[in-house]
């Protein structure tokens, strides 16, 4: 057996990769040649679920054609829960491997094996087809043949018991723990704080030494070895002041990198309905509180801790110059620290009445952004910008109270910080006229040094005034970040193959802050590929049910089954990408239009988006357009009409031809051609895919193949567009209201809607 055969036998085959991904095999049941990628990716699933997650291929993030470098594949396990690193090994560190976990190999051709243990008494490590049982024996490869198939790259894959920070409350504690974990640093810094501190003393203390004894005694070889002394050291401390700011740049970027990362991702996990509850100005003002926290670690935090240090260097010296004198700028620097302390209260309950203006002055500035259309077309501007001067005079005059008050505390001190070094100038000179070891020199010396003292002090009793406004800044920022998640285990759940039956059985659905029931115990069930149209008064449910359907709301009573699975135990992420989803109202990104299809999937290319335009009717428009498939769409698609909007929004909905694909309210905001187009593809679409679609216009739902009647959250009867006319009154009345100029000449008088041609 050659090598690359025995690389082949080691890894998984194509029919295992389908099986652990959970991806289907080809249609005639024959097993098609495993690819490197698909066996490398089939290695890792393996390797995750005998650590207990379940990894979905479809949430590695990567392109078209692109093999996932390690760091890549690394970050994929991470986010199923787990801990991964990828590293690079040489064959000896492989044989000293003890690990609690699962060791992936990633191969030289691009595929990989899992190694079940190295055995290092025969010098070779055993390896297992990740496509067979986890109890599988597996194959012993030695060093030599290693070496040919393996060029160090590894997955460890284990547990996550330390903890994630991704799943910690935000807090004070989340940012001393992202802190800390920059120990080595922080240990560095602290090291070059005390050398610096010592540095920044030798000048002083040699001018006392030129004071009393060059000038003093005329000595040249004094003044020779002194200067020689402060060059010396003030080059050793430039070299070192450049380090520790480079130090602290690398901490404060590594910290806001993590911090961002973090919030980011935090919003993303939360649902919807916290959105919709929310308004965007107070959600973006709050998480913009985020620089503060920054400017806190980068600024403050930093140049006290350097301060204190310096403090603690200090001080010794000057109780070693003058005890007297050390403990009267010790007692001037508590006084001003006092000061300082007995305002950091009031300081802090009017910072929180400043930001609560801010945060209405910044809803006002987003509302008006985003309704900028509606209050142009109203001439509503002098409405607006009244609101506006209201806000920002509240926010100016607790501004100007937070000013004023911040500024008491500074009166106070300055006198006391010039007292200080008057002080020790007085208390010196009585020490030097009355006999005591207080030199010139000595005194001199002595006053540049204790400048030293009560900037930290000050430092330090300004930094728990920062601290307080860091409190209200994380506190602010924890309203929204602290908001519980959509899921709180996100690689969790069942990843079934869906076919497209639904199910809802006795469903009871309340929306928070409300007391009626949306849904009021409906059922009913559909097969897979059937054409559900959902209809009734305006708050009958028709929404509800499709936002149950995706997930959007998950606290109902009863159950919802999808191909026989608990929606509830199902992962949300497979289950909304088993979605197509086309609402009334739908945002396009800015960019191609290329972009707005493919929308970030992995995996597709321009031949997909194509043929998903093709089939929602928006490859003719798309085809006229100067620059086709890469024409831009600009902020907000004033470029494109409703109709053409409404159209990418479908075929964006169909470019990973799901299996089951909502329309709510899709064609309620087209004028008549746009929406006659639309209908005109509906069959076309519905082609081996279960369709939900709601509208307040029944002539687009004559063809479905059941119509669910709905009122007042109650399921009033289900059935065909001609038999509902006749067994459900509520149908037969909403049909009559809008059917009214309708010369009826059948016994339904209901109206068809014309196909496009060839359907």
């Amino acid at each position: 057996m050659d090598l690359e055969s025995e690389s082949r036998e080691i890894t998984a085959t194509a029919g295992q990769a389908g099986a652990a991904d959970g991806r289907a095999g080809p249609a005639d049941g024959s097993v098609p040649p495993a690819s490197p990628l698909d066996q490398r990716l089939a290695a890792i699933i393996a390797a995750a679920r005998e650590q207990g997650a379940d990894l979905d291929a479809d949430e590695l993030r990567i392109k078209h054609g692109e093999a996932p470098s390690p760091a890549t594949l690394a970050d994929w396990v991470t986010k199923a829960g787990l801990w991964c690193r990828a590293a690079k090994m040489s064959w000896r560190q492989l044989l000293k491997l003890e690990s609690s976990g699962t060791t992936v190999l990633l191969m030289k051709d691009g595929s990989a094996a899992v190694m079940i243990r190295p055995d290092p008494v025969r010098n070779v490590v055993w390896l297992k087809d990740p496509g067979a049982e986890f109890d599988q024996e597996g194959v012993p490869v030695d060093e030599l043949r290693m070496a040919q198939l393996w060029g160090g790259e590894a997955l460890l894959i284990r547990p996550d018991r330390s903890g994630s920070l991704d799943a910690e409350p935000f807090n004070i504690s989340w940012i001393v723990r992202v802190v800390l974990a920059e120990k080595t640093i922080l240990r560095d810094l602290c090291f070059g704080a005390v050398i610096l501190a010592m540095l920044s003393v030798v000048p002083q203390l040699l001018v006392m030494v030129v004071i009393d004894k060059v000038i003093g005694y005329k000595v040249m070889a004094t003044l020779v070895m002194a200067a020689g002394v402060l060059f010396i050291s003030l080059a050793f401390e430039a070299i070192l002041g450049y380090v520790r700011r480079q130090l602290s740049a690398i901490v404060a970027l590594r910290v806001d990198v993590k911090l961002n990362l973090f919030m980011f991702k935090r919003l993303l996990s939360l649902s919807i309905d916290y959105f919709e509850r929310t308004p965007t100005g107070r959600i973006s003002f709050l998480v913009g509180q985020s620089q503060k926290i920054r400017s806190f670690i980068t600024g403050k935090l930093m140049s006290t801790m350097f301060d204190l240090v310096n403090l603690f260097v200090v001080l010794p010296v000057l109780f070693w110059m003058s005890a007297p004198m050390a403990w009267m700028v010790l007692a001037f620097g508590g006084i001003m620290a006092f000061i300082i302390y007995l305002f950091i209260a009031p300081i802090r309950r009017t910072f929180a009445k400043w930001l609560e203006t801010e945060i209405m002055k910044n809803t006002v500035l987003v509302e008006t952004l985003h309704g900028i259309r509606t209050i142009k077309s109203l001439a509503l501007e002098p409405t607006q910008s009244e609101l506006w001067d209201r806000r920002a005079s509240e926010s100016a005059y607790w501004r100007r109270r937070l000013d004023d008050l911040s500024n008491w505390p500074e009166t106070l001190v300055t006198p006391l910080d010039t007292m200080m070094t008057r002080g020790v100038m007085m208390i010196g000179a009585y020490m030097s006229i009355t006999g005591g070891d207080a030199s010139v020199g000595r005194i001199v010396a002595f006053m540049m040094i204790s400048n030293r003292v009560s900037a930290p002090l000050t430092s330090l009793a300004k930094l728990l005034q920062d601290l307080e406004e860091l409190r209200g800044a994380i506190g602010m920022m924890s309203t929204v970040l602290n908001n519980r998640p959509e899921t709180m285990t996100p690689g969790a759940g069942l990843r079934p193959r869906f076919e497209g039956a639904v199910t809802f059985r006795d469903v009871k659905f309340t929306y928070p802050g409300t007391k009626s029931r949306a849904l009021d115990g409906i059922s009913f069930e559909i097969p897979p590929g059937t054409i559900l149209g959902l209809v009734g008064r305006s708050g009958s449910g028709k929404s509800t049910v499709t936002r149950l359907l995706q997930g959007i709301n998950r606290e109902y009573e009863g159950q919802i089954k999808i191909d026989g699975s608990d929606l509830r135990e199902i992962n949300l992420a497979h289950l909304r990408r088993s979605f197509g989803v086309v609402l009334q109202e739908n945002f396009l990104f800015r960019g191609s239009i290329r972009e707005n299809l493919l929308a970030g999937r992995s995996g597709l290319t321009l031949a997909d988006a194509v043929r998903a335009a093709r089939l929602a009717g928006a490859e003719e428009f798309i085809e006229r357009m100067p620059m086709g498939y890469e024409t831009i769409v600009e902020e907000g698609s004033p470029n494109l009409s409703g109709g053409q909007r409404q159209r990418l929004a479908i075929a964006r909905a169909l470019i990973h031809d799901p299996r089951l694909l909502i329309l709510d309210e899709a064609t309620s905001a087209l004028d008549p051609e746009s929406e006659a187009l639309v209908n005109a593809n509906i069959s076309r679409i519905a082609a081996n895919r279960t369709m939900v679609i709601v509208s307040h216009r029944l002539s687009s739902l004559v063809d479905s193949d059941q119509i669910l009647v709905l009122d007042r959250g109650k399921v009033m009867d289900m059935g065909p567009h001609n038999q509902l006319l006749e067994t459900c009154a509520v149908y037969r009345q909403l049909w009559q209201q809008q059917n009214r100029h309708i010369d009826s000449n059948g016994p339904d008088g209901a109206r068809r809607v014309a196909l496009a041609p060839g359907e």
